[in-house]
């Protein structure tokens, strides 16, 4: 006979939760990756995303950004 693991869960956890799900990993990722979704731009759009990303990093590696803590602290 295998070893046999087992995975206990608390019946109060399961009570006060409303229940308990066991997905595998692999399927777990699948469902997070359809929970945002995905946008394609093409053409002019994609273009000024693409430029405004690249000036963003830019500026980032130029050490020209800076930490807020909320939108009061921007200027």
């Amino acid at each position: 006979m295998k070893d046999k693991k087992e995975i206990s869960i608390s019946q109060s956890i399961v009570n006060k939760e409303g229940g308990v799900v066991i997905l595998s990993l692999r399927e777990y990722q699948k469902l997070c990756a359809k929970a945002v979704p995905t946008y394609y731009l093409e053409g002019k759009e994609a273009e000024e995303i693409d430029s405004l990303v690249k000036e963003g990093l830019s500026e980032y590696r130029k050490g020209k950004c800076k930490r807020i803590r909320s939108l009061a602290d921007v200027d």
